[in-house]
């Protein structure tokens, strides 16, 4: 695969060797660290809507290895208020950096980016769509806490996606990029937040059957990773529903005594309600570790797609 160049747009456009080789490459970045491997790259953060982790630890990934960051984290600092078009505003931002990280909350505009720019776009979230570089460092915490169970034959890794799995983008990736390994896939979702038709059709094309668990309760019992998202308030007309559905979606310490004692909790955060703080000191708990495998996994791809690696 030539890397150099290279758009991080949908984890569909990446085969099992491409996965393995950018977590083995993370690895080995964050076993020895390079602090000058792009020093004198510059990265455009365009973030048109919040975000948190996903800028931090990209700014955090360029200045470690040496590199510069421009960028907004608003729009509406941006000449789109003005009503520029995306597709120019991509035009204009390579014209400055060599690489060009991007969240909007439009399905496919990282597409569009990727068809109009010559520098490479990394997708950091668009809309319900995807949320590739997020789904790589979750396969990279999987793999750190597990080492041999996703890539060996044996007994299967039992995952759990649990909450919001209809607009849940980071699920969405996370389904189908786990279909190329060694798992047996649980969801549970309140109705109507249940994972899409087609990323079940598509994980069973390739072999990998997703059941439907009734309860978290049953969840928490027979997986090895819980891996939970937020319930958005917004998709529920009802309010009354909404917080019914939010008390029964929710982990706290006593539930997870119930757990096998490996089982690790994962959360792509913002968490609101469906863990209480009581979790955060168990050994269950393991959301903020995973976020901080956002640094090594995307200073992997920043070295990649500039060819440093």
């Amino acid at each position: 695969m030539d890397w150099p160049g290279r758009h991080v747009i949908s984890i569909e456009d990446f085969s099992r060797d491409d996965i393995l080789h950018i977590l083995q490459t993370a690895a080995e970045l964050e076993a020895h660290p390079q602090p000058n491997l792009l020093a004198g790259c510059l990265m455009a953060t365009l973030f048109f809507e919040p975000s948190t982790r996903t800028r931090l630890s990209f700014e955090a990934a360029m200045s470690k290895l040496g590199g510069q960051i421009i960028g907004f984290s608003s729009a509406a600092s941006t000449s789109a208020k003005k009503g520029e078009s995306l597709a120019d505003t991509i035009r204009m931002a390579e014209q400055y950096a060599d690489v060009l990280v991007m969240r909007h909350p439009r399905d496919g505009s990282a597409r569009l980016a990727s068809q109009v720019s010559n520098s490479p776009i990394i997708n950091g979230g668009d809309g319900a769509n995807q949320h590739p570089t997020q789904t790589f460092l979750d396969l990279y915490t999987i793999a750190k806490l597990f080492p041999d169970r996703l890539t060996h034959d044996g007994p299967p890794l039992a995952i759990t996606f649990a909450g919001d799995l209809r607009y849940g983008r980071t699920v969405h990736s996370l389904l189908t990029a786990l279909s190329n390994f060694n798992v047996r896939l649980y969801t549970v979702a309140p109705r109507g937040l249940e994972m899409p038709a087609h990323h079940l059709s598509r994980a069973a094309e390739r072999g990998v059957i997703v059941e439907t668990l009734p309860t978290l309760h049953e969840a928490v019992q027979l997986t090895d990773v819980l891996y939970m998202t937020r319930l958005q308030e917004e998709r529920f007309p009802d309010p009354v529903e909404f917080e019914h559905v939010k008390a029964t979606y929710r982990i706290n310490a006593e539930m997870l005594e119930r757990a096998q004692s490996h089982m690790r909790l994962l959360h792509p955060l913002p968490r609101v309600n469906e863990i209480a703080q009581d979790v955060d000191a168990t050994a269950h708990a393991h959301y903020f570790p995973q976020a901080g495998n956002g640094v090594p996994v995307r200073q992997a791809l920043l070295g990649l797609v500039l060819g440093r690696l």
